[in-house]
This record gives C-alpha cells, sequence and structure tokens, in this order.
C-alpha cells in the first residue's frame, strides 16, 4: 500500500485546502521551524485512526481544528484525506482508495473509505491488513529515532510483526477475542434470563391448574345452582297445582241454590186470647 496524496483543511496550520502529492521515489518537505511539517505526519497519524490527543500535542482532539489568530477566525472543522494505492497481495481489491476523517468542534469525528460511513474501527484494520497504522513504527516523528533504538523487547516484537506482515492478524485475533468474551459473557446472562424464565413459567403452570380447579368448580356450584332452583321451582309447580286442585274442589262443593242462610229466630210472646 502507498500514499499517494494527502490533503488537508482546517486541520491545525493548514487553514486553507493544502494538498501534498507524493510521487513514487523520495519525497522531501523543506521549511524553517515551526511552518507544519511536523503537522504533516501527525495529519497522516489522525486520519489512521489516531485517538489520543497527546500523540497529537493536544489536549483535547479540538485542538487539531484550526484555533485561529489574530488576523483570522477559527475553523469549526477540520478535515484530512488520504489517497491509497492498494498492492497486488494487499488484503482487498487493488487500486485506489481513499480514506477521510473529519471532526466538527464539539461533534466528534466520523470517517468515510470511499464515500462510504464507517467505523473506527473499519479505518484501523484497513491500515493494519497493509502492516501499517497510526502507532506503527514506520511512522517517525521528532524526538522517537532514539525511542526505537532503546525500545523495549514487546516494542521490538511489535515492530518485527509489522515488517512481516502480520500486525493485521494480531488486531483481527484481538477483536474476535473481545467478540468471543462478550458472546461468552452474552451466553451467561443468556443462561440466567433462562433460568428465570423457566421459574416464571413454572410460576404461571401452578397459577394455571389453580385457575382450572377454580374453574371447574365454578361450573360445579352454577350447576348444582341449578339444579336447586329446578327442584325448588318443580315443588312450587306442585304445591301451586295442589292449591288449585283443592280450590276447585272446595268451589266444586258451594253452589247458591243449595245454600241454606238461617237467620236467627225469634221468640214472640204469646198474649192471652180475651
Amino acid at each position: 500500500m502507498r500514499i499517494r496524496r494527502l490533503k488537508l483543511s482546517g486541520f491545525k496550520s493548514f487553514v486553507e485546502p493544502s494538498e501534498l502529492r507524493i510521487e513514487p521515489g523520495l519525497t522531501g518537505v523543506v521549511g524553517p521551524n515551526g511552518c507544519g511539517k511536523s503537522n504533516l505526519l501527525e495529519a497522516i497519524r489522525w486520519v489512521m485512526g489516531e485517538g489520543s490527543p497527546k500523540s497529537l500535542r493536544g489536549g483535547g482532539m479540538d485542538d487539531v481544528i484550526f484555533a485561529g489568530t489574530a488576523t483570522r477566525p477559527p475553523r469549526d472543522f477540520a478535515e484530512v484525506s488520504i489517497l491509497l494505492e492498494r498492492q497486488p497481495g494487499d488484503e482487498g481489491p487493488t487500486g485506489e482508495s481513499e480514506v477521510v476523517r473529519r471532526i466538527e468542534r464539539g461533534s466528534g469525528s466520523a470517517y468515510r473509505i470511499d464515500g462510504r460511513d464507517v467505523r473506527a474501527k473499519d479505518v484501523s484494520l484497513l491500515f493494519a491488513d497493509a502492516a501499517t497504522g497510526a502507532h506503527s513504527p514506520a511512522l517517525v516523528s521528532q524526538g522517537k529515532v532514539g525511542s526505537i533504538i532503546s525500545a523495549k523487547p514487546t516494542e521490538r516484537r511489535l515492530l518485527l510483526e509489522e515488517a512481516a506482515g502480520i500486525s493485521g492478524l494480531h488486531a483481527r485475533r484481538k477483536d474476535a477475542e473481545q467478540k468471543l468474551r462478550a458472546t461468552e459473557t452474552n451466553l451467561s446472562r443468556l443462561a440466567e434470563l433462562l433460568s428465570d424464565q423457566e421459574q416464571r413459567a413454572a410460576q404461571l403452570r401452578r397459577q394455571a391448574r389453580a385457575a382450572e380447579r377454580y374453574r371447574q368448580l365454578s361450573d360445579k356450584i352454577r350447576a348444582a345452582e341449578a339444579r336447586l332452583v329446578h327442584a325448588r321451582w318443580v315443588e312450587a309447580d306442585l304445591a301451586a297445582t295442589a292449591a288449585l286442585k283443592e280450590a276447585k274442589d272446595a268451589e266444586g262443593k258451594w253452589h247458591p241454590c243449595r245454600a241454606q242462610w238461617q237467620t236467627p229466630s225469634r221468640h214472640r210472646t204469646k198474649q192471652p186470647h180475651r
């Protein structure tokens, strides 16, 4: 993978859109102290996914945005794009690919690869597969030569792994291990949820059995009440029939022509004949 072009806009001292073409061979940037030579290397590291403001000589990530001068107002955003040329043997299809990182003041960063919005991890894996990245020992900034010479065994191993082209495998391995740990955590959580659901299911089954018994008892009670009401109705109907029969019998025995009314007799005193 080769870097063909670097474009900056609003990044640190590059307030106006600037473009640096890197042609085959040796490309050098010459200038006095303070002209922004180190900003170019930091722009490359930043677009590759650098997330530490201290590594970019800043207190916060918004410090990469042009802060303004006495004669120029500050910018609200900064954008850096890098044009890559993939060689045969690199991961992915061959050809050119453009990586863009844009930051707005107070809103954070956003990445794009060939005009497509991606995550910072996708950008890191892209450069890791090409045996480079924001923390690659191949990017030697000011004062870093001595640190490479006096590097610890772990740091030397990283340098050798990058030279061997396997740093991308380690990045993917770390990502896979994180996914496995996350999956194990999810499985443990799922087991707990299943246990809770089984307990709730057992409780619901008990409640369902109780509800079924209640329904059966309610049906029996309603049937018994219905039989009781029917028996009372039959008894009342029989009593009403008997009373009606008695009433008819009584009515048949009494007749107006046969009725005898006895008036009380008045005893009259017989007067003697004169």
